[in-house]
């Protein structure tokens, strides 16, 4: 059924890389990992009941065990690779700011907590979804969504003055 998975593939393969991106901050990783995954799931497309929710478990499974395999490289994003996979934002300064900032914020995470942010921030999914995505139980997620938001808030510098400049003028 190859007709279901290069739809499939078609249609979400953007999305996909995007979601890995933010997960590992690496472009070169995401493409990587994103490939290896839907390789394998041409493999048993047959037997795959949901594919959205399968594939992004297997992507976020491969992201989490990555680093036993092979040793990790470090290519920082730019902003060329951000634009290249998402849509432009109204103010590009403030946007640049601010997404630099919070890239590099959610890259001194633990893995399991940026994935977790990821898949609740990023892709809204509920706690019971995330829970299934890594394997866990829900009450972990949310532990793992808190100390993940505690972090971040500890290291967020107030954009209050990038924010503000514009608006008088």
């Amino acid at each position: 059924m190859t007709t279901g998975f290069d739809d499939f593939v078609a249609a979400r393969l953007d999305g996909l890389l995007r979601y890995a991106t933010v997960l590992t901050d690496d472009p070169h990783l995401a493409q990587d990992i994103v490939q290896d995954v839907l390789l394998r799931a041409q493999e048993r497309w047959d037997r795959i009941a949901s594919p959205p929710t399968y594939v992004r478990r297997m992507i976020t499974n491969e992201y989490l065990s990555w680093r036993r395999r092979a040793a990790r490289r470090m290519v920082p994003s730019n902003h060329a690779v951000l634009d290249s996979l998402s849509p432009p934002e109204a103010d590009p300064s403030v946007a640049y700011d601010e997404r630099d900032e919070m890239l590099a914020l959610l890259a001194t995470l633990p893995r399991k907590q940026r994935a977790a942010l990821v898949l609740r921030y990023y892709e809204n999914y509920t706690d019971a979804e995330i829970a299934d995505v890594l394997r866990c139980g829900v009450s972990t997620v949310r532990s793992q969504i808190s100390r993940a938001l505690a972090t971040l808030r500890a290291g967020v510098r107030p954009m209050s003055t990038t924010l503000t400049t514009g608006a008088g003028e």
